[in-house]
C-alpha cells in the first residue's frame, strides 16, 4: 500500500505502526481461536456473521437512510443516492486519513462491485463473481464462495468478467453469476442455499449487476445485446428462489402471442424482423425504488444489432430500447416509461445509474428521478409520472443539438448516424457516464458524476451478417486501434439539477475513473483509473487528500462506522469494458493489475505515550523476537514491518520454497551473488526460527497468505 495525505504529518504514522503494528497477531489469534470453519466456504479462520435479530429484512431496507452506521444495499438506500449523512472525517481532519488494512481479492480483471456493510463484515464481488466476506475491523477473510464459472463464459461477456454486487436480506446475500445463475448464499458462512438458472444458456446471456431485493423480491436483469439477446427483468421469491414474474424488454414474434399490452403496443415501433437477432434492450445495471409510490425503476439498454438500420430497416423507436421503466414491483407491469434515445443507433444505453430525490423546481417539491446516460444528457423526469423536467448536456455531445421539452425527444444532427459514412461522434459506446456510479448530497444540493470525454468514431461494417457465436453490433471495430491519448479524457463534474449546469470540474487525463461516494463531511470521495484514491470539498472541488491503490480503482466507495468510528472502503482492480479494448491507454492505467479492497479510518493525530512505545518495542514472544531480529538486520533493504519498496524483494510474499530455503540464504549465503550477505555469525537457527514466525504473521496480516 502506498499512498500520501496532503498537507498531513509523518510522524503519526511512524507512532501508529509502533502503537498498533504487528502487535495486532494478539486480538487474530483469539479470534481465530474461537473461528467455526465454513462447510460451504473457502476461506481461512472462517466466522460466523451476525444473527438473526439482526437480520436486513423489508423495514430496515426502508429505513436504510436512518441507519447511517451501515451500508446495506448497493447505493445504501432504495434512492441509491450513494450518500452518507456521516461527518467525522472532513476538510479538517481528512488530512489524517490513512489505510487501516488492505485485503488482497486473489484475483485480476476488473472489479466493479460495492461492498454491502452489516454487523462488522463486508460483503462484495470481485471478477468472476466470486464472493467474499471480510472482517470490517481486521479485513481478515470471514468465508469465500467461488461459483467456478466455466471461463469460456468469458466470450459471451462484452465489458469483462466483472460483478457489480451482492443484496443482502433475512441472513442471505444474494448473487448473480456471470454465466446467469442466481444464488442464495447464506450470510454467515457463504454456504449455497438455493440457486436458480435465470437464461438460457445456449444464448449469449451473461449477468454483471447487483440484484436488489423489493417486498421479499431478488430482482435482477442480463447482458448481451451486442451479441444479439432479447432483454428482460425477473424477480425471484427471495426464501424459495421460484420465479414470481418476468418483463421483457422489446417485444419478440410477432408470430406468437405477446406477453403483454406492453409489449403488443412497443411491437409497432419497431419494423422488419428485428427478433431473429433478439432485440436487445438488456437491463445489465441501474435500478432504483419508490416505496411510498411502489414503482420500481429499471434502465435499458441498446438494441442487438447498435445499427438501428439493420434491426428495424423501416425506422421507429424501438421502445423499450435505451429507455427508463417504471414498474410495478408485485406484478412487473410497465406503468410508465421514458426513452432517451429512440432507435438508438450509438449504443446509448439508459442502464446508468438513477437516482431518487426531491427538488424545488418552479416554486414546488418535485419529486423526481435524475440520470446521466450514455446519450451525454442530464435528465430530471417526474418519477411518478415520468414526465420530463428538464434535459441539458453535461458533457461534449454532437450527435444531437438538443432534447426538445414538448416531445421530450433529441434533436438529431445530421450526418451523425453514419449511414452514408463514417461519423465522428461525441459520446462514443463509453457514454459521457457509463456504469460508475454517480451520487447526490442532499448538503450541496448537487450530483457528482464520473464523466468521460471520448472521441467516437462510427462505421458500417461491410456485409454484416448476424453470426451465432461473436459479436453482432453492425459496427467496423478497427475503429478502436485509433484511440489516442489527444483523444480521451475524464473528469469528476459536480452538477446543478435545479440549474441544469456545471458548478466545478475536477479533470482527469484518463476516463473510465471510479464511481463516487458524498458525505455530510462536506466530501466527495473517488478513485481514479491512473490508480489514486481522492477526497475533495463538495462544495466546491478542491482536493484535500490522495492515496495510492497500485491499480486502477474503478468502483464506488462505501463509509460506514465500527465501534462508533467512520471508515471508508473501496474496491480496486483495473478492467471493464475500457480496460479491455482501450490498447496502450488501458495498459498505462492498470497498475498491478491484482483487484484488492481498501480501507481508511482517521488516526488519532496523536504521539503514543512513551511507556505505550517502550512496551510495544519490548513485548515478549516468538513473533515480536522475530520483529526485533527482523529490524536489526533486514529492515535496511527488505523494509519496515518487510514491507519492501518498489523493485526490492518483499519477504511477506516469499515462495514455499525460499521459506523452505532461508537457512541457506540468511546464513550461508546462498544468493551471495545478489547482494546477499551470509548472517552465519549474527542470526542462529533459532533466531531464524523467530525471523521466519515474524515473516509468516507478517504475510497473513497483509492478506499475502
Amino acid at each position: 500500500m502506498r499512498g500520501r495525505a496532503l498537507g498531513a504529518g509523518v510522524w503519526f504514522a511512524v507512532a501508529l505502526a509502533l502503537a498498533c503494528g504487528s502487535g495486532r497477531h494478539e486480538r487474530e489469534r483469539e479470534r481465530d481461536k474461537a473461528a467455526e470453519a465454513s462447510p460451504a466456504a473457502e476461506a481461512t479462520g472462517a466466522v460466523r456473521v451476525g444473527s438473526e435479530s439482526e437480520a436486513v429484512d423489508d423495514a430496515r431496507l426502508r429505513g436504510a437512510d436512518a441507519d447511517a452506521g451501515e451500508w446495506l444495499t448497493t447505493g445504501r438506500t432504495y434512492s441509491e443516492q450513494r450518500y452518507s449523512p456521516l461527518d467525522q472525517i472532513n476538510p479538517d481532519t481528512v488530512g489524517r486519513l490513512h489505510a487501516v488494512w488492505t485485503f488482497e481479492t486473489g484475483l485480476g480483471r476488473g472489479h466493479e462491485a460495492t461492498p454491502i456493510v452489516h454487523d462488522g463484515a463486508l460483503f462484495f464481488t470481485g471478477s468472476w463473481s466470486v464472493v467474499f466476506a471480510v472482517d470490517a475491523r481486521s479485513g481478515k477473510q470471514l468465508w469465500k464462495w467461488d461459483p467456478e464459472v466455466d471461463k469460456l463464459v468469458a466470450a459471451k461477456a462484452c465489458c469483462d468478467v466483472v460483478n457489480r454486487g451482492v443484496a443482502l436480506y433475512k441472513g442471505r446475500v444474494y448473487v448473480g453469476v456471470l454465466d446467469g445463475r442466481l444464488v442464495a448464499l447464506d450470510e454467515k458462512t457463504g454456504t449455497p442455499i438455493w440457486s436458480t438458472l435465470t437464461v438460457d444458456q445456449s444464448k449469449p446471456y451473461t449477468i454483471t449487476g447487483a440484484p436488489r431485493i423489493v417486498a421479499g423480491k431478488v430482482i435482477i436483469g442480463n447482458g448481451g445485446a451486442e451479441f444479439g439477446v432479447r432483454g428482460y427483468v425477473s424477480a425471484y421469491d427471495a426464501d424459495s428462489g421460484k420465479l414470481v414474474w418476468r418483463t421483457f424488454t422489446v417485444p419478440g414474434d410477432p408470430a406468437q402471442p405477446f406477453e403483454s399490452k406492453a409489449m403488443e403496443e412497443a411491437a409497432k415501433t419497431w419494423t422488419g424482423e428485428w427478433w431473429k437477432a433478439g432485440g436487445g434492450g438488456t437491463a445489465w445495471d441501474s435500478m432504483a425504488y419508490d416505496p411510498e409510490l411502489r414503482l420500481l425503476y429499471v434502465g435499458t439498454g441498446n438494441g442487438s444489432p447498435w445499427v438501428r438500420k439493420l434491426r428495424s430497416p423501416g425506422g421507429g423507436d424501438n421502445l423499450f430500447l435505451s429507455s427508463i421503466l417504471a414498474l410495478d414491483p408485485e406484478s412487473g407491469q410497465i406503468v410508465w416509461h421514458y426513452q432517451t434515445t429512440p432507435g438508438d443507433n450509438w449504443d446509448f444505453t439508459a442502464t446508468q445509474h438513477m437516482i431518487l430525490a426531491d427538488l424545488k423546481l418552479g416554486g414546488r417539491v418535485r419529486q423526481v428521478l435524475m440520470q446521466a446516460p450514455k446519450n451525454g444528457f442530464f435528465y430530471v423526469l417526474d418519477r411518478k409520472t415520468g414526465e420530463l423536467l428538464s434535459a441539458e448536456k453535461y458533457t461534449a455531445v454532437s450527435w444531437a443539438s438538443r432534447v426538445d421539452r414538448g416531445s421530450g425527444r433529441p434533436v438529431e444532427v445530421a450526418g451523425q448516424d453514419y449511414k452514408d459514412g463514417l461519423a465522428m461522434v461525441k459520446p462514443t459506446p463509453f457514454g459521457g457516464h457509463n456504469w460508475h456510479p454517480m451520487s447526490f448530497s442532499p448538503k450541496t444540493g448537487l450530483v457528482y458524476i464520473p464523466t468521460h470525454d471520448i472521441l467516437g468514431v462510427y462505421r458500417n461494417e461491410d456485409d454484416f451478417k448476424l453470426r451465432a457465436d461473436g459479436w453482432n453490433t453492425g459496427t467496423d471495430f478497427n475503429v478502436f486501434g485509433l484511440l489516442t491519448k489527444e483523444a480521451v479524457s475524464g473528469a469528476l463534474v459536480a452538477w446543478d439539477p435545479v440549474s441544469q449546469r456545471e458548478v466545478w470540474r475536477h479533470p482527469y487525463a484518463l476516463p473510465w475513473n471510479g464511481g463516487v461516494l458524498s458525505t455530510g463531511g462536506n466530501l466527495v470521495f473517488e478513485g481514479t483509473s491512473d490508480g489514486r484514491f481522492v477526497a475533495y470539498r463538495a462544495s466546491d472541488g478542491v482536493e484535500l487528500w490522495e492515496d495510492h491503490a497500485g491499480t486502477a480503482i474503478i468502483a464506488a466507495p462505501v463509509t460506514y462506522l465500527i465501534d462508533g468510528k467512520q471508515y471508508v472502503s473501496v474496491l480496486a482492480g483495473w478492467g471493464g469494458a475500457f480496460g479491455l479494448v482501450a490498447g496502450d491507454l488501458a495498459h498505462a492505467s492498470g497498475g498491478d493489475g491484482k483487484g484488492r479492497l481498501l480501507t481508511f479510518a482517521l488516526s488519532s493525530g496523536e504521539a503514543p505515550a512513551v511507556q505505550t512505545v517502550l512496551d510495544r518495542i519490548t513485548a515478549p514472544g516468538e513473533v515480536y523476537d522475530g520483529e526485533r531480529i527482523y529490524h536489526k538486520f533486514c529492515v535496511g533493504c527488505h523494509g519496515g514491518a518487510a514491507v519492501a519498496m518498489v523493485g526490492m524483494k518483499d519477504l511477506r510474499a516469499i515462495s514455499p520454497d525460499t521459506r523452505a530455503a532461508l537457512s541457506d540464504i540468511v546464513r550461508k549465503g546462498a544468493l551471495r551473488a545478489n547482494g546477499m550477505p551470509a548472517f552465519a555469525d549474527q542470526i542462529s537457527e533459532d533466531d531464524l526460527a523467530k525471523l521466519r514466525a515474524y515473516l509468516d504473521h507478517r504475510a497473513e496480516e497483509s492478506g499475502l497468505r
